[in-house]
């Protein structure tokens, strides 16, 4: 009986071989995959080295001194100067309607007309009474006159005078009722003929000719608005308050509107006319208002626009782009290019800023050179090269009109 283990079969030696094979072959691939992925990462980042003497690319902006106004900026709603709903002012059938849907019209001019034929009736009933009543009067005068007379002779007694008296009195008062009666009866006249109470422009007609209008219907014939000039009413935050107040007391402040859906920077110009007497306690924000000519139309009652308050206009500033100022671990800060290429983190404060500038109070001076890209790669004393600013597409690639970005470069937003 033997100790010795009994040798593998020639068949298990192969594939065991051939497995240990395919492992090494596996191993060496993705080692040499490894080294070539080390190796290509580590091209780069040599590159970008400190010591490597390699400027970076940037593009640049000069810091500029310039007058910079100071625009708060709110949300608004135009409504119509004068907004009239023309009601009949009496009761009856619809005989005449004198006006075109979407017409202008002037004060003065007839809109409709209502049967008159009761109305001119009850004129005629009044005016007749005025009459008897006049006769009347006429003769209960004469007989006080004569009653006096015969009195006075005494061969009438004073009672009979006395009582003449009061019965033209009572004539007399009757008169007046008479003529009180026809003045109402020519009013209710008159009201027949409906007349546009103000200039604008009329809308869509409620009533059809031939119904039966009621006396103070609250539907109305048509509504008719005055969009010359027009109204614009918008909110801004409690805290401009004092800001504006103190700024309307040295005289007026303009304000211009953008109509929603714009792109043509604003639309109209007008001064601020009303700040409201109080503040709205659920939103924080008081109302303002201002009238504005419309001349163009743009401007349409229930419409939404964008209001620009202009308070104040800064003499002067320094002003970088947005883009130049990045902000640290404790302040905001610039990078300045140096005459010898390098550049200096510079510390700054900014003060009103909107899309397209903020005011540095202090920090730079005038004439100096900001990065405005690139500046994400740089430290204090790297070398850079100035390159010129990509190409921007114009209003004919994107369909975006550029005078309003133009615009909203003079209006600072305060922060």
């Amino acid at each position: 009986m033997s100790d010795l283990t009994p040798p593998e079969p020639p068949q298990r030696r192969r594939t065991s071989r051939t497995w240990i094979a395919v492992l090494g072959l596996v191993v060496v691939v993705g080692g040499a995959a490894l080294a070539l992925s080390f190796r290509t990462d580590a091209q780069p980042a040599r590159k970008g080295k400190p010591g490597d003497n390699q400027p970076t690319p940037v593009t640049v902006a000069s810091v500029k001194a310039t007058d910079v106004p100071v625009v708060l900026t709110g949300l608004g709603t135009v409504q119509a100067s004068n907004t009239v709903t023309i009601s009949p002012m009496v009761t009856g059938p619809l005989i005449a309607i004198d006006f075109r849907e979407g017409q202008d019209v002037k004060a003065g001019d007839v809109l409709a007309r209502i049967d008159p034929r009761t109305y001119q009736a009850t004129l005629d009933q009044d005016r007749a009474k005025l009459d008897q009543d006049q006769a009347t009067l006429a003769g209960a005068q004469r007989d006080l006159a004569r009653y006096n007379q015969l009195t006075r002779s005494n061969y009438e007694s004073k009672q009979i005078a006395e009582d003449e008296q009061a019965t033209v009195q009572e004539t007399k008062a009757l008169v007046e009722q008479d003529k009180a009666a026809i003045e109402q009866a020519q009013t209710n006249l008159s009201y027949c003929t409906i007349k546009a109470p103000v200039d604008g422009k009329l809308g869509i007609r409620n009533i059809d000719l031939g119904n039966i209008v009621q006396a103070g219907s609250g539907t109305g014939i048509v509504t008719l608005t005055t969009l010359k000039p027009i109204g614009v009413i918008f909110t801004l935050p409690q805290q401009d308050l004092p800001e504006i107040v103190d700024a309307k007391a040295q005289g007026p402040l303009p304000v211009s509107v953008d109509p929603e859906g714009n792109t043509g920077g604003p639309e109209e110009t007008a001064t601020l006319d009303v700040v409201d007497n109080q503040v709205d306690t659920t939103t924080g924000t008081i109302k303002l208002k201002a009238y504005f000519p419309n001349t163009d139309l743009h401007l349409w009652p229930g419409g939404f626009v964008t209001a620009h308050l202009t308070v104040k206009v800064l003499k002067g500033v320094l002003t970088v782009p947005p883009s130049a100022i990045q902000t640290g671990p404790t302040n905001s800060f610039v990078y300045v290019v140096a005459p010898d290429g390098t550049v200096k983190q510079t510390a700054v404060t900014v003060g009103q800023e909107n899309d397209q500038l903020a005011v540095i109070p202090s920090g730079l001076s005038a004439g100096q050179q900001v990065v405005l890209q690139g500046g994400s790669r740089l430290t204090d004393g790297a070398k850079v090269k100035i390159v010129p600013p990509a190409p921007t597409a114009t209003a004919e690639t994107t369909g975006h009109h550029p005078h309003h970005s133009a615009t909203a470069a003079t209006q600072a937003q305060p922060t």
